[in-house]
């Protein structure tokens, strides 16, 4: 579960360094910061549109109701929550054989999902809270709609490495163990710690913005 506000690039850490053990492959060696990786992967036009973002003139607060940051955080966990929960769940459909990866599969397809679908509303959502606080936190949450925008289609083509990551720690297990069924138990517990590192990883951008309306609570 995340407790509190885990520092920045832990939750990414933890995914990647998961992912390194059921590989048997040390983590990959970071040569470049965050900051110095951007570089890379903005495009032209991304750089224009963060551009524009950063020298408009703050323009007066966006109509609409605070629900309070009571409601926001409490938006924060129950997204959260339902979330490990679908994951602690396990795959909805029992295979076939103890050498059927297809429900796995599908189980771990349909967390991201569901991790890209109920985040990606809710980080809109603290964006809309953010914008309603003031000129300068609204010209924040553009800067993050950017920067989501942005980065989207690269975390996706990195995230979904991680089925076929799975996949081929199931098929490793499943060679090792011969008749031995006992391995699955110990996959489970391996794919539900991947799903969960990576829901941790998903939701350090939401946590920023939840962290950003609690410093900044209206007096």
């Amino acid at each position: 579960m995340l407790h509190g506000s885990p520092s920045p690039g832990v939750a990414g850490s933890e995914l990647i360094s998961l992912l390194a053990r059921i590989s048997d492959a040390p983590p990959a060696a970071a040569h470049m910061a965050f900051a110095e990786r951007l570089g890379y992967w903005f495009s032209w036009t991304d750089a224009i549109a963060l551009s524009s973002v950063l020298s408009a003139v703050p323009s007066a607060l966006a109509p609409g109701r605070s629900c309070g940051f009571d409601g926001e955080e409490a938006d924060f966990q129950r997204v959260r929550v339902a979330l490990e929960t679908s994951i602690a769940a396990g795959p909805r459909e029992p295979a076939a054989s103890p050498t059927d990866f297809g429900p796995h599969q599908r189980h771990c397809i349909a967390q991201q999902k569901a991790m890209q679908d109920s985040i990606g509303a809710l980080r809109q959502r603290l964006r809309d809270a953010l914008s309603r606080r003031s000129p300068a936190l609204a010209r924040l949450a553009a800067i993050d709609a950017v920067m989501d925008q942005t980065l989207a289609a690269f975390e996706r083509s990195l995230l979904g490495l991680v089925p076929l990551r799975l996949q081929a720690h199931f098929e490793r297990m499943q060679r090792a163990a011969g008749d031995d069924t006992r391995w699955l138990e110990v996959f489970h517990e391996d794919m539900d710690r991947v799903l969960r590192a990576e829901l941790a990883h998903r939701m350090l951008p939401v946590q920023g913005l939840l962290d950003t309306l609690r410093t900044h609570q209206p007096t």
